[in-house]
């Protein structure tokens, strides 16, 4: 295994995007450059938007949503949507409205858990801040994107001099009194007035939604750079893999469309959410421009497809156990379809016999993953957009190790793979 463009590729993007905000803004900067136009949800209409166009909106700052027209495309002769969609969001810990009081000679500041983060692997690491302000009574889309990282913060764990029996029984955190990181020390500049150099205003005309990340850039890792080690891995590197795949993929039978969801880790239910109304009033909205009435887009949705792209459960060396036998998707060996029979993934015997089909077109290889039958299963937006539009769905993604962790690890030779995949999904047929 060598380094390849695709992992370098991957390791730009992650870089780059240490929170929703500027993976939406990374994405944005690359659909500019491939030639999209930006859209704007509150015009009355897309009167630009023509076969042979692409064009995307922002939602909520963290959401985005693109669109390829194909050129041969008529309202006499309507295509199908090939949909993919991933999410920008990833389990960590965000800052509270306001800092804790000084204790102890110390300046901290409190933190929500934002997802289902993995609580130790935020401990002894330089964490940056990163993330959006917006000043009072500012009007929508005037957020600032900030990045704070010359002044790293930490979460430091208990001596075990002072807790001598954590190796053998475990560390508990409260996350109310264990994950408050230190910012400095009382006598020195506060936190607060960093974020206002940063933001260019006084803290008490700020509100925000601000993340704390690893500062370790992603890298390669392994004795042959096998892995790539990152924050973030689920799951900009699907909205990663789903943005390089639109961007590259030539003109199909298929109207093509990227969305990758902001909040997709704390259940989707918001404005920008895939729980809100931003994918079906886009694809209906790129439908009225295109001339369908309502009655015709309607009918487009069944012969539809969309493919959730959402990290996968490597085999863990350590755990084999926790995996069910015989499906033991491993790193470097390919694209895992993900199923599961109570629908926590959405993939069904039709979906996954036609994402198997645009694999073997593309050379590329599959694995399995079903969860053990005495463990609970994760979900994606998968199953909740299949339901709300009723578009064939498929579940898959690379494999991945240390899932929910401050630091995950990927196969370095899988996210060419997932690439090649939703290209020849876009593709169509």
């Amino acid at each position: 295994m060598t380094r390849n463009t695709s992992g370098d590729n991957l390791i730009s993007f992650l870089n780059r995007s240490p929170s929703p905000y500027h993976a939406a803004e990374t994405a944005s900067y690359h659909l500019l450059e491939g030639g999209a136009q930006q859209l704007d949800e509150s015009s009355p209409a897309w009167s630009s938007l023509k076969p042979g166009g692409s064009a995307f909106i922002v939602r909520g700052g963290g959401s985005i949503a693109a669109v390829r027209i194909p050129t041969g495309f008529s309202a006499e002769r309507p295509l199908p949507f090939h949909i993919a969609v991933a999410h920008t969001d990833s389990p960590c810990l965000r800052l509270k409205a306001r800092p804790a009081e000084s204790t102890h000679g110390y300046r901290q500041w409190g933190v929500e858990v934002y997802g289902g983060a993995l609580f130790n692997s935020w401990l002894d690491r330089d964490l940056g801040i990163a993330g959006r302000v917006h000043r009072v009574g500012s009007s929508p889309g005037t957020a600032k994107l900030i990045r704070m990282e010359d002044h790293p913060i930490r979460i430091p764990q208990l001596a075990i001099h002072l807790e001598r029996t954590v190796n053998e029984q475990g560390l508990i955190l409260n996350p109310q009194k264990h994950l408050v990181p230190i910012t400095g020390q009382s006598s020195g500049p506060s936190l607060e007035s960093l974020l206002e150099n940063a933001a260019g205003a006084p803290f008490t005309e700020l509100a925000f939604d601000l993340c704390l990340y690893d500062r370790t850039p992603a890298c390669y890792g392994g004795t042959c750079d096998e892995f790539i080690y990152s924050g973030r891995l689920d799951n900009q590197a699907m909205c990663h893999a789903a943005l390089a795949a639109f961007v590259d993929a030539p003109a199909g039978d298929a109207i093509q469309v990227m969305v990758l969801f902001d909040h997709e880790e704390i259940g989707s239910v918001s404005a920008q959410g895939a729980e809100s109304n931003l994918l079906v009033t886009f694809l209906e909205r790129i439908a009225l421009s295109l001339g369908l009435t309502r009655e015709a887009w309607l009918s487009l949705l069944p012969r539809s497809f969309i493919v959730s792209a959402d990290m996968a459960h490597g085999i863990h060396p350590n755990y084999p156990d926790r995996h069910e036998p015989d499906h033991f998707p491993q790193l470097n060996k390919g694209v895992v379809l993900k199923s599961n029979a109570g629908l926590r993934y959405a993939s069904d015997g039709f979906s996954s016999a036609r994402f198997l089909g645009w694999a073997r077109r593309a050379g590329v290889e599959t694995q399995r993953f079903i969860n053990r039958t005495d463990l609970g299963c994760g979900t994606t937006v998968g199953p909740g957009l299949s339901a709300q539009l009723g578009i064939p769905t498929v579940d898959a993604g690379t494999p991945m190790l240390s899932m929910h962790s401050a630091r995950e690890m990927c196969g370095a030779g899988d996210h060419g793979q997932m690439i090649s995949v939703l290209k020849a999904f876009y593709l169509g047929g």
